[in-house]
């Protein structure tokens, strides 16, 4: 157990390639960007669903009258 914890952080501190700061700090602009666009478009498909589904709703309950 103790190798592959040393052998791990070996692999972590010798091969692993981080980024820079500057770097992460671009990649996170662009995932906070897409986050609120996938939002917003969440957002529009929920309230169109709600639409739709309150005119159906209302639509057949006029039909029983």
């Amino acid at each position: 157990m103790m190798g592959y914890i040393k052998n791990s952080y070996k692999e972590l501190v010798e091969k692993v390639s981080w980024p820079s700061f500057s770097k992460l700090q671009e990649m996170t602009i662009i995932v906070m960007v897409a986050s609120v666009i996938f939002a917003i478009v969440v957002l529009a498909m929920d309230m169109s669903f709600e639409t739709i589904m309150s005119n159906i709703y209302k639509f057949l309950g006029n039909l029983g009258r």
